[in-house]
């Protein structure tokens, strides 16, 4: 996985045009959960964002915690490109080994694959010709894809012949990316 997110991230920069930012989320960096993305220009007030978000954390107190997205990002800016307000949708997709929040303190995890499609909203600030700020908060409806499975027997704890299904609506993306502008 971590072969997979490498190589999209440099195909992303090698192909990149003019007015082109790489960005590392500061906000999940401290939470030890990387995200970092590429966003370039498309038209006149038009970006393409791609990011890729990881926790590489097989188990907290015993949990597991590892997960997957990767997000492609449609962005209007309203002003200007890398200059104030923007609206963005994407559709996106996502791999997890995870305990959902409603089972907390129950020994019972997810494993599976899912898909989300939604919107963010966010603000950029320009610092100087090179360096940006980007302050974003998105979210959406998440379908899932998984087994799920009791930590102490390994057994299946859910009934579903294959994979069981759950969709929900919440906020998933969110932060301060640090953008550096490449050319």
């Amino acid at each position: 996985m971590k072969k997979i997110f490498i190589v999209t991230f440099l195909f992303f920069s090698i192909h990149s045009q003019s007015q082109t930012y790489v960005k590392v989320n500061a906000m999940t960096t401290i939470f030890t959960i990387p995200n970092v993305g590429i966003e370039t220009s498309i038209g006149e007030k038009s970006t393409l964002h791609f990011d890729a978000l990881a926790s590489f954390w097989k188990s907290v107190n015993g949990k597991p915690r590892e997960f997957y997205t990767f997000t492609p990002e449609y962005r209007y800016h309203f002003k200007e490109k890398y200059n104030g307000f923007y609206a963005g949708a994407h559709i996106g997709a996502s791999v997890f080994n995870f305990q959902k929040w409603n089972y907390i303190n129950t020994n019972s995890y997810e494993k599976g694959v899912g898909y989300f499609i939604g919107s963010t909203i966010g603000y950029q600030v320009k610092l100087n010709d090179k360096f940006m700020l980007d302050c974003f908060l998105g979210g959406g409806w998440h379908q899932g894809f998984y087994k799920g499975y009791d930590l102490t027997t390994g057994e299946r704890y859910e009934k579903a012949k294959n994979y069981n299904k759950s969709g929900e609506w919440f906020p998933y993306r969110g932060g301060v990316m640090v953008s550096y502008k490449l050319n």
